[in-house]
């Protein structure tokens, strides 16, 4: 098949799908509060993440790999913002 091969398909929405943490980050940041986030969500997924990182240095699939590192920058973004603005119940 000449064109665009599905792997380059892929691969671009392997770099653009974690970009969509971007407006997460910055709603916080806005806002200042991470209130309506949980926190153990936020562990828990990045977390699992930083636990499949390995596999994506080690695996051949380009898109993996790519996916896996931009996710995880990305989503470290995110939990570094849930936790610096994040309150707790106490002081909501």
């Amino acid at each position: 098949m000449k064109g665009i091969s599905f792997e380059f398909i892929a691969l671009v929405a392997s770099v653009v799908m974690p970009l969509w943490n971007i407006p997460l980050i910055v709603k916080v940041i806005q806002r200042r509060s991470s209130n309506d986030m949980s926190l153990a969500w936020a562990w828990g997924v990045w977390l699992c993440m930083a636990l499949m990182l390995p596999w994506a240095v080690l695996t051949r699939d380009n898109v993996l790999r790519v996916f896996s590192f931009v996710n995880f920058t990305l989503f470290s973004g995110v939990l570094i913002a849930v936790v610096k603005y994040y309150r707790g119940a106490k002081d909501a």
